[in-house]
């Protein structure tokens, strides 16, 4: 239940939210001057609204709104990996990790982890902490194990930013084709000689140097400034190890601390 105060007015429905944010993100944004700039402001924009759940009567939350958006059950996102060998330990023997909204690069490195945290529990090895660096790479809102042990309140929620960062890694590129020592990559955000880059691989990741890359043509190229650029990439030395399952390689670049 939504509802405004003072309370002697209908409770409006959750949908009515969005022109309340819609007309705050237009009257701050100088772009839209002239082409919305006269739209009338929501009747109900300037009154306080709380959340109040039927389980928990007189437990009532706010939401709160600022130029990025409303925040609203904006929920940490959920990270496991490090109970996986409790879970082992109880009889669980599948996992599931929802992944429906999340591009294939999320999806292949979460799998990846995971993959490594029950093989790991399976062969009785101790749980590597480097999986969990390895999460923090991706875009994420903040993690929470949610219920699966007791937190504050606050401790699920992230009331900093409404969107997914990543401060340690970017998804760059996509493996095409490989030609001899050169893969063929189609380019998802900016990436220059010179960058770490790390070989996301279905048995495996390669971390390296990239040292050269190049025109589909073979003209040499410094950087590929983003999205609808397709290049030449030189492989690690080594990599040819990998054979035909390079072509499923995803390519992350390493940002600086």
């Amino acid at each position: 239940v939504v509802r405004p105060e003072p309370a002697d007015e209908k409770p409006p429905e959750m949908s009515q939210e969005k022109p309340i944010s819609l007309d705050a993100l237009n009257a701050a944004n100088p772009m839209t001057d002239g082409a919305m700039g006269d739209q009338k402001r929501h009747p109900l924009a300037d009154q306080v609204y709380l959340l109040e759940e039927k389980s928990r009567p007189g437990e009532q939350m706010p939401i709160e709104e600022d130029e990025h958006g409303t925040y609203i059950l904006n929920s940490r996102d959920l990270r496991a990996v490090e109970h996986v060998q409790a879970l082992v330990d109880i009889g669980v023997d599948c996992l599931k990790i929802e992944g429906r909204t999340k591009s294939h690069y999320y999806v292949a490195r979460t799998a990846q982890v995971y993959r490594q945290a029950i093989d790991d529990a399976m062969a009785g090895r101790p749980f590597d902490e480097e999986l969990i660096a390895d999460l923090d790479n991706l875009a994420n809102r903040g993690y929470t194990d949610g219920f699966y042990k007791r937190h504050h309140t606050q401790e699920y929620q992230n009331y900093i930013e409404g969107v997914s960062k990543s401060r340690q890694q970017q998804f760059v590129g996509e493996i095409n084709d490989i030609d001899g020592v050169w893969a063929q990559v189609e380019i998802k955000n900016k990436i220059q000689v010179g960058d770490q880059i790390t070989f996301l691989l279905p048995d495996g990741n390669r971390v390296d140097q990239l040292a050269e890359m190049q025109t589909l043509e073979g003209q040499p190229l410094d950087e590929a400034p983003g999205s609808g650029w397709r290049v030449r990439l030189r492989l690690p030395a080594g990599a040819e190890v990998f054979g035909e399952r390079l072509r499923y390689g995803l390519i992350a670049r390493n940002l600086a601390d």
